[in-house]
């Protein structure tokens, strides 16, 4: 009984976080289009990140709050539930294409990025206790810029979909940037801090809740835009979500995250790390299989098994 009100507030917490990134995008966006700004600029920086700002706003608020424990496992969560479930998910509503620019570019950024952080989780480089510091963050946070300009440079000439580009008044702009704000606030304080106290009422350790329960619950903004992209059978729009969500989260979100304290790093991580790698190796693997570069149906329940047996190996351990 202790736990339900905690819980409750967690819950809340959530949907505070995702209707605050929903507002904040939405009013961004429209002074995106206020400023004459490019599709394709919108979409790489407001809306791409938009829909990280869960991830980074826990961390945020968890790293000022003295639970840095559950950074890692939220990027590492949400991370794999992009790929694994929400992919999978959207792939089974309709078969996802992928394009030559993400094969070449996007993935092997997911790679480079997943086995940076493995490299500094683990002491590669410093050879000291099991933490991401400073230094590392602005590694990170350095990678992340060389990705965003190699993107840029290499789509000057693409378009994005105009469709979610849209222009409001300027009251209402205003009145959705205020929302968002407050939204994320409350959101990041209250998912913070009653995720660490159900850690300790579920003898949980706080990397393990950052892992299910909150990875889960951020990655919430991936999985409505990708299942509505599929609805709609845009594909290009449902994997790019995921790639770039998942690179921006461990350049930029953790990168921010061990600018404010540095972020420790349990062992026991690894297996979920090493799953993580598997899933990025699987979704390339079903690229190549069958017809075209194409993620089929059935590659995609595929997918969302290996999520199911993630989420329970995580908790077993």
């Amino acid at each position: 009984m202790t736990a339900l009100f905690p819980l409750f507030l967690l819950i809340v917490g959530f949907a505070a976080l995702i209707l605050g990134a929903n507002w904040l995008v939405n009013g961004a966006t429209s002074i995106g289009v206020k400023a004459k700004l490019s599709p394709l600029i919108i979409g790489l920086t407001i809306v791409a990140f938009g829909t990280s700002l869960p991830e980074m706003i826990v961390n945020v608020f968890s790293c000022i709050k003295g639970s840095p424990g559950l950074a890692i496992g939220n990027i590492i969560g949400s991370n794999t539930m992009n790929i694994l479930l929400i992919l999978g998910v959207s792939s089974m509503i309709y078969p996802i294409d992928v394009s030559r620019i993400s094969i070449r570019r996007d993935i092997p950024a997911g790679f480079i990025a997943t086995f940076a952080i493995t490299l500094m989780a683990n002491d590669f480089f410093r050879g000291t206790s099991g933490t991401i510091c400073w230094v590392e963050g602005l590694v990170l946070l350095g990678m992340g810029a060389g990705y965003l300009w190699l993107t840029f440079k290499k789509n000057s000439d693409d378009s994005e979909d105009s469709e979610t580009q849209q222009e409001l008044p300027w009251g209402k702009t205003i009145f959705q940037l205020v929302l968002g704000i407050i939204g994320l606030y409350l959101g990041g304080e209250l998912v913070s801090r009653n995720a660490q106290i159900l850690a300790l009422s579920w003898g949980m350790s706080e990397s393990t809740v950052g892992l299910t329960v909150v990875a889960t619950a951020t990655s919430l903004p991936e999985l409505i835009t990708s299942i509505v992209a599929a609805l709609k059978k845009n594909s290009s729009i449902a994997i790019g979500n995921v790639l770039g969500s998942n690179i921006l989260n461990i350049f930029m979100v953790l990168g921010v995250s061990s600018l404010i304290t540095p972020l420790p790093f349990d062992t026991h991580m690894n297996h979920q790390l090493m799953i993580l790698f598997a899933a990025n190796a699987i979704m390339l693997t079903t690229v190549f299989t069958g017809k075209g570069r194409k993620i089929s149906r059935f590659e995609g329940s595929i997918l969302t098994l290996g999520y199911v047996a993630f989420m329970l190996f995580s908790l077993y351990n």
